[in-house]
């Protein structure tokens, strides 16, 4: 590190500025009140320098971590001359605030010293409810904002010190869940304090003049060393595209096209030839755009790079305004989580041709949300289940299952809580068989949850996707499984789009099993150790049909073993890509195609 202050200190600063955001966010988490944020993990946490520049990130969701700075270039821009001690701003408006989309409400504390301003504590929580015409604020069948819950531009929910009971009255007013938003606002607060009495107690040991100038150097060297491992790609440009299957009935795909320039110590990411905005509310506004690019870049370079603002200087970001990736207004965006995970992973699709690229097959495509609702004696009852997930296999290891996308750092929400505070019964979580795309490494298997409504009505959300546009397979490896929803009652059922555009009623005893989509194979499955096939197969990962026509491995009648030499003759064979791959969905389809899952 070349500096001009003790490099020691500098670390130190560093750390404890780093110790102080994952404080904010264990505050969080201790203190919440909604599952989304205390179980799922939806929320984040970071502290800004006095310009409003990212010094310090939690241990949270890199998905929301990147839309900190263009929140608070809004507040610092707009409202620094009226800003005093003790005040807080409040916003989730993706049309002029900053946010992404309304669930996702920021919390923005400046923290001054002596009558100085040195910093910003930062917090997004997604609440549980903010109104709209669907239960949980993410309803698909929105085409415009204004259908989609309560707009907030930049407000102060402190001034002086003192709360606005204004604000939190048109809050409490617009949500079906007024109690858990205002747990989850209190908890936000709590955090943001915290994070105030750290930084007074850090600036004050330092000096406000030195702890500016250590921050200085640290983003500096945050973009020295981006710059240094951006200099170890080799220069050219890669692109590459993926699509959203689409929205209703009758979707049509969505592209995604990415255009990724090296050159030197710089990057330009390009989404020039992407679908331009949809109506339905999967449109991304551009904070998440930002952040989902810088997730990508940090993701395939291998440094622990401080999370300084300054390593954000090398990236560029081109997305052209009126594209699903940059929509003007109106456009909805209240589920845009869908399209923030397949937009990494096209960007890791374009990474992954980088040569020396370490970036593994794709998982499951980002959590399917599944979302139940109902009124119980005038209170409402609501789950958000975001519903995780798997990695593709990797150049050494195979896929790992039950794990965030590398986009996000959520969890699947606990079986034993949800039974125990709603009207529902959860008659399976666990793997699917035969669900991981076939190669050297396999990938991880697609998450199953199957759910039994015991009240006797609700309305039902949904939000997925990678039926038709499978998770992709590298280096040889085979696509990943199809995601499915099927939904049935009185031995009836049927195969719900990934995104219906409606919110279905249900009634009592109605079952839904959603199996997310398998992630992708690294390398040709025909190289597979064939002790590890039969291990997939004794765990029951895979059938030894699978393992035969997929694999290439024969099992003794028994299936404890591996008939050596049938097995070498049957490698020695020549079958196409396409009729392993056929072989695969062919049988993921006949383990998996019926609610009798759930039974």
């Amino acid at each position: 590190m070349t500096t001009t202050s003790d490099p020691i200190t500098l670390e130190i600063v560093k750390n404890a500025l780093s110790s102080l955001a994952d404080e904010m966010a264990l505050v969080i988490l201790r203190s919440a009140y909604s599952p989304i944020v205390r179980d799922s993990m939806d929320y984040s946490s970071a502290i800004c320098d006095l310009s409003g520049d990212i010094i310090a990130q939690g241990l949270t969701n890199p998905v929301h971590l990147g839309s900190f700075p263009d929140v608070m270039r809004n507040i610092v821009a707009n409202h620094s001359d009226g800003m005093v001690p003790g005040d807080a701003f409040l916003v989730n408006d993706p049309y002029g605030g900053g946010g992404m989309h309304l669930p996702d409400v920021f919390l923005i504390k400046p923290i001054y010293l002596d009558g100085a301003l040195e910093a910003f504590a930062a917090t997004v929580v997604h609440h549980s409810d903010l109104g709209g015409i669907a239960p949980g604020s993410m309803g698909l069948q929105a085409t415009e904002i204004f259908q989609e819950g309560l707009r907030i531009p930049v407000v102060k929910l402190f001034e002086a010190g003192k709360i606005n009971p204004t604000v939190t009255a048109f809050l409490e007013a617009n949500s079906r869940t007024p109690v858990e938003l205002r747990g989850d606002l209190s908890a936000q607060i709590a955090s943001v304090e915290a994070c105030e009495r750290g930084m007074i107690q850090l600036v004050g040991k330092y000096g406000s003049t030195a702890f500016r100038g250590y921050l200085a150097e640290l983003h500096a060297y945050a973009e020295r060393l981006m710059r240094q491992e951006i200099g170890r790609m080799p220069d050219g440009v890669y692109e590459h595209e993926d699509f959203v299957d689409g929205l209703g009935e009758n979707p049509d795909p969505i592209r995604f096209k990415v255009k990724i320039t090296i050159s030197g110590g710089d990057v330009v990411v390009d989404w020039t030839g992407t679908s331009p905005q949809v109506k339905g509310a999967i449109n991304g506004p551009i904070p998440i755009t930002n952040s989902v690019a810088l997730t990508a870049i940090r993701c395939a370079i291998g440094a622990d790079i401080p999370n300084f603002a300054g390593y954000m200087r090398p990236i560029k970001i081109v997305a052209p305004l009126g594209t699903i990736v940059n929509p003007t207004l109106p456009a909805a965006c209240a589920a845009r989580g869908v399209i923030a995970y397949r937009m990494l992973d096209t960007l890791f699709g374009a990474l992954a041709k980088v040569p020396g690229s370490r970036i593994p097959a794709l998982g499951e495509g980002g959590p399917s949300v599944v979302s139940f609702s109902g009124w119980d004696g005038g209170k409402a009852w609501l789950i958000t289940d975001g519903i995780l997930g798997t990695w593709g296999g990797r150049a050494s290891l195979d896929g790992v299952e039950g794990i965030s996308s590398p986009g996000a750092n959520l969890s699947n929400q606990p079986i034993e809580l949800i039974e125990a505070r709603l009207p529902l019964k959860i008659l399976r979580y666990g793997f699917a068989t035969n669900s991981g795309g076939g190669g050297k490494h396999r990938g991880g298997l697609a998450t199953i949850r199957a759910y039994e409504l015991t009240a006797d009505e609700g309305t039902l959300n949904l939000r997925s996707d990678r039926r038709d546009h499978l998770p992709a397979g590298a280096a040889g490896g085979l696509p990943g499984s199809p995601s499915m929803t099927y939904l049935g009652h009185q031995g009836a059922e049927r195969l719900l789009p990934v995104m219906p555009m409606e919110t279905i009623t249900v009634s009592k005893g109605m079952q839904l099993v959603h199996i997310a989509a398998g992630g992708g194979g690294y390398g040709d499955p025909r190289e597979r150790e064939s002790d590890a096939v039969l291990g997939d197969v004794l765990d029951g990962r895979i059938t030894a049909s699978l393992a035969r026509d997929v694999y290439g491995v024969v099992l003794a009648a028994d299936e404890r073993s591996v008939d050596v030499e049938a097995t070498v003759a049957l490698r020695a064979t020549d079958i196409p890509d396409e009729t392993l791959q056929d072989s695969q969905q062919r049988l993921f389809a006949e383990s998996n195609g019926s609610l009798k899952l759930a039974v």
